[in-house]
């Protein structure tokens, strides 16, 4: 009797499948909470505007971890300390209103955009669902440009302004984490059905 032999890209699959469905999860959590309480009350919107990219630096640590270490993960890595400190620059820009807020989530959408689509380029050949990612992240550096431009209008923007970006990230997520499901089902129904036709 032999031991099964490991897949290590069978286990990154997994991996990142769990990964994109946790993601895409907290940011429609995320995005209920900003449509509900965060225009409610303005202390809960400030809370819900420092989670989001403290939430994004926690998630680029674990997929850099689980996927080799940070040292062989730059771009996860970068990514986790750029949104630490848009975190950080989110608390203390908040006193002056949301149109310095916006400014720096524009900074950070274009930030981490770039590097979440440098991301799954590198990914790109061990790796399905990447094409979802290098959309996404092209998008958010659209989105962040937009966002710098909307900062400096007259009117103050609310939460639902970046609410709206972060739907758009959630179904990213979900659209790779289903394709990456979807892929394994085929392959294991392959897999079964060429058994049967052997034995």
């Amino acid at each position: 009797m032999t031991d099964q032999p490991m897949n290590p890209a069978g286990a990154q699959e997994r991996w990142l499948r769990l990964y994109y469905f946790a993601r895409s999860a907290f940011s429609v959590l995320w995005v209920a909470a900003a449509f509900t309480l965060g225009q409610q009350t303005s202390s809960i919107a400030a809370v819900l505007l420092i989670i989001y990219p403290a939430w994004d630096a926690l998630a680029n640590t674990a997929d850099a971890a689980a996927s080799g270490g940070l040292g062989r993960n730059r771009t996860q890595s970068i990514n986790a300390v750029v949104s630490l400190i848009t975190a950080l620059a989110v608390a203390m820009t908040l006193p002056t209103g949301m149109n310095a807020v916006l400014g720096v989530f524009g900074v950070w959408a274009i930030l981490s955009g770039l590097l979440q689509l440098g991301t799954a380029v590198r990914r790109w050949t061990s790796s399905g669902a990447q094409w979802a990612m290098i959309l996404s992240g092209g998008q958010s550096a659209l989105a962040g440009a937009f966002f710098i431009v909307q900062a400096r209008m007259p009117a103050p923007p609310s939460i639902t302004a970046i609410a709206g970006y972060a739907a758009v990230g959630a179904l990213y997520f979900l659209v790779s984490a289903v394709w990456l499901s979807v892929t394994e089902w085929r392959r294991r129904a392959g897999g079964a059905s060429g058994g049967a036709r052997t034995s």
